[in-house]
């Protein structure tokens, strides 16, 4: 009878937890669908707005620019005045800037909304996985992590198709307003059930509270004995940022260009490229899944073995995806792409959670992912820039990706997986 209360009481208590992380992942993919519907709307955007390949790239990377500017400073917002009041902000944030960028009325007016925008979105990341670290056991947290962040191809996935459906019927504009909505939801569960301490929410009980407590938690006065500089003295924070980095470069320039490409050296027509772009990240979305279980299950104290598998056969589905003919072979090779970039998304977000330290995750966190942000600004302009001086062929746009994708693989080789203590100053 015992044994049997403690089962039934583990399953309550995995429960009352996972609400968290399905808030979480509901979030995250609502997040990436308003930075992504960009990318299937700029085509139609460039032929009202007039615009070149290279200013195409500068729109879809505008919004990095200030997402990289106010990653870390974010990351550390979250780590002094809590998760919740900064994720709630921060989604109100980007919710409103969505509905402006529907208003934009000019190249200039799109650029500077879109810059704002990544500006109040930055602080959303660092919030997300200090929240992971303070709601879950060491144990379960890179399998909790796989799964809120497979949202980040889900959300591109949902985007064209519920783009070109808007689109179709009332223009690129409503597509914009009409992610309003979703945003205000979030905010809602956000902030009634998302606690920073899970000793404060009511929905949790003491047995499961004793369990995460037990694991990982440390007193709150330590986050105040960590200077940021204490984080970047780490070589394997800069090994974790430079592999983040070029990986990044590949994801978005990926995500990025894919409704460009079908559209223009595929000649889809609109529905047709909302259902083939979605394919991608649908598979995307089980590839970052199979990468944190995987990682979890066969690869402990060896995942840069499962990144650098899975950038390798990147590299060789997208060069099959620009060098076969045949569209249905193309397809499948690019379905495929967005599988194995992910299955490596799955895996590498395992490291910093097992390397780093909890109290300082959300700037830790934000300063890896700052890299990522600089990759999504630097990559869909030189993506446009390649393709513009290459008259419009993509071929030497693919060509980057696959190099920067092995580029990374080799950094991310040269990760141990090992815990690393950062020394805290007394004085600050």
């Amino acid at each position: 009878m015992y044994l049997q209360s403690k089962m039934e009481g583990g399953k309550r208590m995995r429960k009352k937890r996972n609400i968290i992380l399905a808030i979480l992942f509901l979030t995250w993919t609502v997040c990436y669908m308003d930075r992504m519907v960009m990318t299937v709307a700029v085509p139609y955007i460039a032929k009202d707005f007039n615009l070149t390949p290279v200013a195409m790239g500068v729109v879809m990377s505008t919004f990095f620019a200030g997402y990289a500017l106010f990653q870390i400073p974010g990351g550390m917002l979250a780590d002094k005045f809590g998760a919740r009041k900064i994720m709630s902000i921060a989604v109100s944030w980007w919710s409103v800037f969505t509905v402006f960028t529907g208003m934009a009325a000019s190249l200039t007016h799109m650029l500077i909304i879109r810059f704002l925008f990544g500006v109040g979105e930055a602080s959303f990341p660092g919030g997300s996985w200090k929240t992971i670290a303070n709601w879950f056991p060491k144990k379960e947290r890179a399998s909790a992590n796989s799964i809120m962040m497979s949202s980040n191809s889900l959300g591109p996935a949902i985007a064209p198709l519920f783009v070109v459906g808007i689109m179709a019927a009332y223009g690129w504009r409503s597509v914009f307003y009409f992610l309003f909505i979703p945003g205000i939801i979030v905010v809602l569960l956000i902030w009634f059930f998302i606690k920073d301490n899970p000793k404060d929410s009511k929905m949790i009980s003491a047995e499961e509270l004793k369990v995460i407590q037990d694991e990982n938690f440390e007193k709150e006065s330590t986050v105040d004995k960590v200077k940021f500089i204490d984080i970047i003295k780490l070589p394997v924070a800069w090994k974790l940022f430079f592999t983040w980095f070029t990986y990044d470069i590949v994801f978005w320039g990926f995500s990025s260009w894919i409704p460009s490409y079908l559209v223009n050296a595929r000649g889809f027509q609109l529905l047709k490229m909302g259902i083939i772009a979605s394919l991608p990240f649908f598979a995307g979305t089980v590839g970052v899944i199979v990468g944190g279980y995987v990682s979890d299950k066969y690869f402990v104290g060896k995942r840069r073995n499962l990144i650098v598998i899975s950038e390798i056969l990147t590299a060789i589905m997208l060069f099959l995806t620009y060098n076969t003919s045949g569209e249905g072979l193309a397809m499948t090779f690019l379905t495929l792409t967005g599988f194995f970039v992910c299955v490596a998304f799955g895996g590498f977000w395992a490291l910093p959670m097992n390397i780093l330290n909890p109290e300082v995750m959300g700037a830790s966190s934000s300063f890896i992912n700052f890299a990522g942000q600089i990759a999504g600004f630097i990559s869909p302009i030189v993506m446009g820039i390649l393709v513009q001086i290459s008259g419009g062929s993509f071929g030497m746009a693919f060509v980057f990706l696959a190099i920067a994708v092995l580029v990374s693989a080799c950094i991310a080789f040269t990760i141990r997986e090992k815990k690393v203590e950062i020394s805290k100053t007394i004085d600050i």
